[in-house]
């Protein structure tokens, strides 16, 4: 009796530990299921909505989302590395810091629009020079996520989940990487003249105030906010299957069990 009773304590035990390592998601109203565990519905891949109702392992809820997840930041890379893929897009244009928009006014009343346009453009190449960096930088990401990770994201209920998950996981990557890159892409795009042509017309002007700001750091965090901004667009796309974003078998598999539960 004192055996059997110190394997029931045993398993107790085990248990209490299987679940504490889920927490996270027990508290939303989901386990993981086991590692073997099959689905018991039929997938034919591409519409998002041929699983059954099943459910699906470990291995490939952390297959499906990786594959939703470096569709998507490939996607979001493409969009924003190429010539106007920043300053042609109003969702993540690079515009005068908040603190230089009483220069663009004031220098704008008096006619320098040029230089204001030259210098809101040139800030925006300096950012699409940058964002190719981060690949390396999500590819890395995705290797250290683990399953929790995975089905965290997927089971959420936020429409962002993944977006957070790599806003926590590499902004501090991004900005060492895309630091001395925007600052190269700055020099080559003139943005350091243009500023001083645009204080120097400033501090001119009767009763102004001198305006300081650290262009490198402005323009690296608005070229991390942008990437992250399409990203969370395609994380959508792919979550709601806009324009048969789901285009292979393990992303219609595991994002159609999601639509169920």
């Amino acid at each position: 009796m004192k055996k059997i009773r110190h394997i029931q304590i045993m398993s107790l035990v085990g248990v209490s530990l299987f679940l504490s390592s889920c927490e996270t998601l027990s508290q939303g109203g989901f386990t993981l299921p086991p590692q073997g565990t099959g689905s018991t519905g039929s997938n034919t891949g591409g519409s998002g909505s041929s699983t059954s109702g099943g459910t699906i392992t470990q291995a490939e809820a952390n297959t499906g989302i990786k594959q939703a997840l470096n569709n998507g930041l490939q996607a979001s890379i493409k969009t924003l590395s190429v010539k106007d893929g920043f300053l042609g897009d109003a969702a993540v244009k690079i515009l005068m810091p908040e603190e230089a928009r009483k220069v663009e006014s004031a220098l704008r009343a008096i006619g320098m629009n040029s230089l204001c346009d030259q210098f809101i453009s040139s800030m925006n190449r300096a950012a699409e020079s940058a964002v190719k960096e981060a690949s390396s930088v999500f590819v890395n990401s995705l290797s250290k996520m683990t399953v929790n990770d995975a089905f965290n994201i997927l089971l959420s209920g936020q429409q962002d989940a993944a977006t957070n998950f790599f806003k926590r996981s590499t902004s501090s990557e991004l900005t060492t990487r895309f630091s001395p890159i925007v600052e190269s892409a700055m020099g080559k795009n003139n943005v350091s003249t243009y500023w001083n042509q645009l204080t120097t017309a400033y501090n001119k002007l009767p009763l102004s105030n001198k305006i300081e700001t650290n262009l490198t750091a402005y323009v690296t965090q608005k070229a991390i906010d942008g990437l992250f901004v399409k990203v969370a667009d395609q994380e959508l796309k792919i979550r709601q299957n806009i324009g048969g974003a789901r285009n292979s078998g393990i992303l219609d598999k595991v994002f159609g069990w999601v639509d169920k539960q």
